[in-house]
């Protein structure tokens, strides 16, 4: 089956450059912070804010831990050079130890949600300090998938890309310049050493947008995914990892009592005559 994942990069791109400018300004704000790891996802998403604010109104911060391989903290420095745009580099090394240190067994999946957590501090530490805002990094597949850490890399003001699957981020990355060398590399959170996407989720981003675009965007039910050609077990997979994080992609919810809950029927902007 020939599904087609192609979008009009230059038209996206104007799209989302003006999204980021209307959605930082009409808050009153004219920066934005920005977590750089070295990825593909953050390098697409500080071009597009550098070029949506002006580059000296994009502060990028590298977040390193101890275990964070040296070729991530290179890439991003790639990204900084070529926009020349404000940045620092803050170890969060001693910050999660101290956690991580008082649980000599702790899991990797532990750990990895430490170091997303101190990151989300480290990030909105330097968006007070800064006085922008924290711009999210997240693409379409890995919201769906759940593929993130609530109040860790899911925390943020706004979030440009998500709304784009993982084949459209590097055919926009192209257009926007991202240089080779992200483009290039395996995708990783880069939170424990050798540590890649796909490893962890158990198949490629590649076959996960196709099955998630008939899926979501076409609202095929699993069994007409199955007839289309995909295993069922690899059905059954992505459609569980799909309910099963459904929290992660809303606020919390609010028990109702009264007449006027937030979240259910007091909504929207209009409330406040704005």
């Amino acid at each position: 089956m020939n599904i087609n994942l192609s979008i009009n990069p230059s038209l996206v791109r104007k799209l989302l450059t003006r999204f980021i400018h209307s959605e930082i300004t009409r808050t009153g704000f004219s920066r934005a912070v920005l977590g750089l790891s070295g990825g593909i996802d953050s390098a697409l998403v500080a071009y597009l804010a550098a070029e949506a604010l002006g580059p000296e109104n994009l502060l990028c911060v590298r977040m390193p831990y101890k275990t964070s391989s040296q070729d991530s903290l290179d890439h991003a420095m790639l990204v900084i050079k070529d926009l020349g745009i404000p940045h620092l580099n803050i170890p969060i090394t001693e910050m999660a130890d101290g956690l991580i240190s008082k649980f000599p067994e702790m899991s990797n999946m532990r750990k990895g949600n430490i170091m997303a957590r101190c990151r989300m501090i480290t990030l909105y530490d330097q968006s007070e300090a800064f006085k922008g805002l924290v711009i999210g990094t997240g693409n379409k597949t890995e919201i769906l998938l759940g593929y993130s850490t609530l109040y860790g890399d899911g925390a943020h003001a706004l979030n440009p890309i998500g709304d784009l699957y993982k084949a459209q981020i590097r055919q926009l990355s192209r257009e926007v310049g991202v240089p080779k060398e992200i483009l290039d590399k395996a995708p990783s959170a880069d939170l424990w050493a050798g540590q890649t996407d796909e490893q962890e989720l158990g198949f490629t981003y590649e076959e996960a947008d196709k099955l998630l675009y008939l899926l979501v965007d076409h609202r095929y039910s699993p069994e007409e995914c199955i007839a289309a050609g995909f295993k069922p077990e690899f059905v059954e997979t992505v459609v569980r990892r799909i309910r099963r994080n459904h929290f992660k992609r809303v606020m919390p919810p609010v028990a109702k009592i009264t007449t006027r809950t937030v979240g259910y029927d007091f909504l929207y902007l209009r409330d406040w005559g704005t």
